[in-house]
């Protein structure tokens, strides 16, 4: 086979797998996506606020709900210093934060989440003590948790935390992304390790999913979700303007 026509194929395969997950999460998944997206709703129609938190690259999906258009201007980002995107240096020490037992009780004892809140937490194998205590302690507080997780790591991993417990144990909802272990979809003769994740590309797909139920569920319920607009179309920044100003005391990332 020609270069071009490998890559060609490679594109194609990564392609197909990605739509494969989605499909797999949007017809398994469907339910508890809404059930979570209400429960966001929820929060939002009774004064409440919403964060999301992830590691790593499971920061990635999390930080895409926060600030953007087409979103929910409550939406904000728990953010744990040195765990959140990969750049701390070296980038290997956001991993070894993750391990660090305790540091998920300082970051809520810290933070502005109060009883009734809802804290979305995504780990993709949800084995780290971190996401695990994060889970655990935000519950203790009476705040809502919704884990995203690939569920196959309870299976095939065992817990870094000390009870032995994964983040879907510790959940008021679990979103099973059914990412493979490994995260990497593709395989070819002559690589010999397997490439091309796609845990982003699904658990982005899973959290605006959840923003769109939220604002749907909303709106159905007579109140105005706080929705934002690009800041690229004319009479944009006003809209945000506005919308920021009214639920100041729910958006966390302007301070």
């Amino acid at each position: 086979m020609a270069e071009s026509d490998r890559s060609e194929a490679l594109t194609g395969k990564y392609f197909d797998a990605a739509i494969d997950l989605l499909r797999q999460v949007r017809d398994g998944e469907g339910d508890r996506i809404t059930a979570a997206g209400r429960l966001i709703a929820d929060a939002v129609a009774a004064g409440g606020r919403v964060f999301s938190f992830g590691a790593g690259h499971s920061s990635l999906p999390a930080q895409d709900t926060v600030y953007r258009a087409g979103g929910l201007a409550v939406m904000n980002l728990l953010s744990v210093p040195g765990v959140v995107g990969v750049d701390v240096r070296p980038a290997t020490l956001g991993s070894a934060l993750e391990r660090v037992d305790g540091l998920a009780g300082a970051v809520l004892d810290t933070s502005p989440l109060e009883a009734g809140d809802v804290l979305v937490i995504i780990s993709l194998s949800g084995r780290n003590a971190l996401p695990v205590e994060m889970a655990r302690n935000a519950r203790a507080l009476g705040i809502k948790v919704i884990g995203v997780t690939s569920v196959a790591y309870a299976d095939a991993t065992t817990s870094r935390h000390s009870s032995g417990s994964f983040l879907k144990d510790h959940c008021d909802l679990v979103l099973d992304s059914r990412i493979p272990v490994g995260d990497a979809e593709l395989t070819l003769p002559g690589i010999d390790a397997p490439f091309a994740p796609a845990s982003t590309v699904v658990t982005s797909a899973i959290m605006q999913a959840l923003v769109a139920t939220a604002a749907g569920t909303l709106a159905e319920r007579g109140i105005d979700p706080p929705l934002l607009r690009s800041g690229n179309v004319d009479g944009g920044h006003d809209w945000n303007a506005r919308v920021m100003s009214e639920y100041a005391d729910r958006i966390f990332y302007r301070q």
